[in-house]
């Protein structure tokens, strides 16, 4: 395996550079998790364009305000070549720790727009709920959005030489990726650099949360049961909390903003019954469960009841960042005994995943159920004699949803 791929580009980057060169001026939103390489991928972008920028982060000890904000534009402004000139690049990293940035960003950029200015704007966020919650109520139609996921397994097999055994176990971190030679110190550092700063940073620093300390365990409680569909009130029980259900439904979704754990509702066809379901916990990132769980990775290789729950959990990070990133919507599917691991929609085309993971019967009679009353375009089993797992994990997403 190699250490470190400082020429790796992801398709981001080419996506974001593509549009900063186009005629018609939108603010480029670059948002997703934190480790996921946002700031890379903007800087990447940047110097692959002859047009001046200028790239400034608001993540630093000191206060940022909203003076600091108009002063870092005023600096990209004097980079303006005239007034009919090439134009410049703002690009501001973690803008949402400006107090009242959106509504900076609107006067100035609609400052600019009457003056035509060329100046555009990039904005980095580590805080999807946040960012979005400002971009939407104060700059609706000026904005576009690149959503950054967290590494799929073609990538670090690109970036980093990794086999499917290397991936399943450390996911797709890739700033934690030199240190799987030393999987004690690879465990702490991904609890602490990602897991508890994304906590504490993204999540507890930008939200409003009564509960600090309910929020961390259903976060664990996520990454134990990951793969497997708890109610909330089974979830309540087991983390032995006074809250109520609407409590760990806010901060599931807070987790799944920050792209660690996200809660899948249940396929019925129709939307009205979907959010009033049991949801089934996903982590977005194997890391996450492999680095609380204590195991070295030829201990989780032979569990294999934890494997069978890696692998699934795999299957559905996969699909659930491809989800994120607006490509499908995911949920899963139950009635009574029967049960699909996976269901996709994209528009009216449907797909049902079922993943024999090791802990899984031979017969599927849920994906039978699910066919013959949904009639998804495909019914896939991954995993077994059905798709590779590799093959799987290397394809888009959307490849699934094709005839």
């Amino acid at each position: 395996m190699r250490d470190a791929a400082p020429t790796y580009e992801r398709p981001h980057a080419r996506l974001l550079r593509d549009r900063l060169a186009e005629p018609r001026r939108f603010i480029q939103f670059v948002g997703g998790p934190r480790q996921a390489g946002k700031t890379t991928i903007v800087q990447q972008a940047l110097a692959g364009l002859t047009t001046p920028s200028l790239y400034a982060s608001a993540d630093e000890p000191a206060v940022r305000d909203t003076t600091w904000l108009a002063a870092q534009w005023e600096r990209a402004r004097d980079l303006i070549t005239g007034p009919r000139g090439a134009g410049a690049i703002l690009a501001i990293d973690e803008v949402q720790k400006v107090s009242g940035w959106s509504e900076t960003v609107k006067r100035l950029w609609d400052e600019d727009s009457r003056h035509r200015r060329p100046l555009r704007l990039v904005l980095l966020g580590s805080a999807p709920l946040v960012m979005q919650r400002g971009l939407t109520e104060s700059l609706a139609g000026r904005f576009e959005t690149i959503h950054v996921g967290h590494w799929s397994f073609t990538e670090m097999r690109s970036a980093f030489g990794w086999d499917l055994e290397t991936y399943l176990y450390f996911g797709g971190y890739p700033g934690a990726a030199h240190l799987v030679a030393d999987p004690p110190r690879w465990r702490s550092y991904v609890a602490q650099a990602m897991i508890e700063t994304t906590i504490a940073r993204d999540v507890l620093l930008m939200s409003r949360v009564e509960k600090p300390a309910l929020l961390r365990r259903l976060f664990e409680l996520g990454c134990r049961h990951s793969g497997q569909i708890l109610s909330f009130t089974k979830m309540l029980g087991q983390l032995q909390d006074a809250g109520n259900t609407v409590t760990l439904a806010h901060y599931l979704d807070l987790l799944g903003g920050a792209g660690m754990l996200t809660g899948l509702q249940k396929y019925a066809g129709t939307a009205v019954r979907q959010r009033g379901s049991s949801p089934k916990l996903q982590v977005l990132n194997t890391a996450l469960m492999t680095a609380q769980s204590g195991l070295s990775p030829a201990e989780a290789h032979s569990d294999r009841e934890f494997r069978g729950r890696l692998v699934e959990s795999a299957v559905g990070a996969h699909l659930a960042n491809a989800a994120a990133g607006g490509a499908c919507e995911l949920f899963y599917w139950r009635e009574r005994s029967r049960e699909v691991d996976f269901v996709l929609r994209a528009g009216r085309r449907v797909a049902a995943i079922e993943v024999k993971s090791g802990r899984a019967p031979d017969a599927f009679p849920g994906l039978a159920a699910f066919t013959a009353s949904f009639k998804p375009r495909r019914s896939l089993i991954v995993g077994g004699d059905g798709i590779p797992l590799e093959e799987f994990l290397s394809r888009p997403v959307t490849d699934w949803l094709q005839p």
